[in-house]
């Protein structure tokens, strides 16, 4: 296993180096001391999207320890909920879910309208949560950092850094363990709904165990990811690629990049998110809407160009692999077929050698035989025979042989 993921990380390595023209903030650090393993862009302003809900979340948690709420707590469906658009659950005025599955909602589903709704249980409406947002977001030292909803759906004013959603992601993974495994779910039902996540990492990564990813136009699609391995936590933030593979594969390459990187090679490494110099060139607010890949953005066709293309690629390397195969298969055919159909020329063999075998001793007789000793066993070097040639039908030579829709709203 550590054989295979050591080959993954060394063919994926390029990306950490020159990455893609496209390619937006990314920052790989280890939540347990903040100290960081990579980082591009880190303090460069980007849209969060969905990853918004990682603070809507954080303060949730907040609320339950202060004891605002309970797991328990029913929470109602305002008609504020029911405007935003999706992705939502979709409930009613006045439906209520608990505290429990609303965040169950928020985190795998990025529910827009349970967003809202928890937004209201904790601070009575939805501005005044967004003003505690914008509190904690001071707290936390995210100077770079502006919310204006609880959910991440479109506005020109929100806006955070890589480097700020590391600091909010730490806090959420060291003040609250003890919710982690909502982090970790990739599934949840609630009702008659089943609800999956759009982070792959949690089916394909070893140790993946998290977070929350997010998209709209502007921001591309970004993440917050965490996995576990023998008991360590890494952490990477990848903002603004292109298609959700993209988004995966990166996070995954910075993941498995920081996992290869621990132990001695960062023990003389002092960085962390919180001393990191901030760059002079930090870029402001910037968005994706031209470059991203998706048919709700209006370049759909880019993504059909770039799927043909790969299955053309697919193709071909399977086509390869059958006229491999094939040649394979034709050339043990060909061998047997030989076999059976000239049982006359083995029997010419047998003969020729056995006739050679009695010719020996008189050979030897007339003239010693050279020995070389260069090697490990004696070659034999025969003298030309003086008999006549053999027989056509014994001097024959052997024939030869052929010797692998996007989301409307964040996520």
């Amino acid at each position: 296993m550590r054989a295979r993921q050591l080959i993954a990380a060394l063919l994926l390595l390029p990306v950490l180096a020159v990455g893609t023209a496209h390619a937006g903030p990314a920052l790989l650090f280890d939540p347990e001391d903040g100290k960081v393993l990579y980082a591009e862009d880190p303090d460069s302003q980007w849209h969060p999207a969905s990853l918004t809900k990682i603070m809507t979340a954080y303060l949730t948690f907040v609320a339950l320890k202060e004891g605002k709420l309970t797991l328990e707590t029913r929470i109602p469906t305002s008609l504020n909920a029911t405007l935003v658009q999706p992705s939502k659950l979709g409930l009613p005025v006045g439906v209520e879910i608990s505290v429990d599955v609303a965040l169950q909602a928020l985190i795998i589903k990025s529910a827009n309208d349970v967003a809202i709704m928890l937004a209201e249980a904790v601070s009575g409406t939805d501005s005044a949560f967004v003003a505690l947002m914008n509190a904690t977001c001071r707290r936390l030292g995210m100077t770079r950092t502006t919310f204006v909803n609880p959910n991440g759906l479109p506005t020109q004013e929100q806006m955070t850094t890589a480097r700020d959603l590391a600091k909010l992601s730490r806090a959420v993974v060291t003040e609250f363990p003890e919710y982690a495994h909502y982090w970790s779910k990739s599934e949840a039902r609630i009702g008659k709904t089943l609800l999956t996540t759009h982070n792959g990492l949690l089916k394909s990564f070893e140790g993946a165990d998290g977070m929350k990813t997010g998209f709209i136009c502007d921001s591309g699609f970004n993440i917050v990811a965490s996995a576990t391995r023998d008991g360590k936590k890494l952490m990477a933030v990848v903002l603004g690629e292109q298609t959700g593979a993209e988004r995966t594969m990166r996070a995954a390459t910075l993941l498995e990049h920081g996992f290869q990187q621990m132990g001695w090679k960062q023990l003389f490494n002092t960085t962390t998110i919180d001393n990191m110099s901030m760059p002079p060139d930090a870029k402001g607010i910037m968005s994706m809407r031209q470059s991203v890949i998706s048919w709700e953005c209006g370049t759909g066709r880019r993504a059909s160009t770039a799927q043909a293309a790969r299955k053309a690629r697919i193709k071909a390397a399977r086509a390869k692999a059958d006229g491999a195969k094939a040649a394979k298969s034709g050339t043990e055919k060909d061998a047997a077929v030989t076999n059976v159909a000239a049982p006359g020329v083995a029997a010419s063999r047998a003969v020729a050698a056995k006739s050679e075998a009695s010719a020996a001793p008189a050979k030897a007789a007339t003239k010693p035989a050279a020995v070389s000793t260069s090697g490990a066993l004696p070659l034999v070097i025969k003298p030309k025979p003086k008999a006549s040639p053999a027989p056509a039908a014994l001097a024959a030579p052997p024939p030869e042989t052929a010797t692998t829709s996007q989301p409307k709203t964040p996520q």
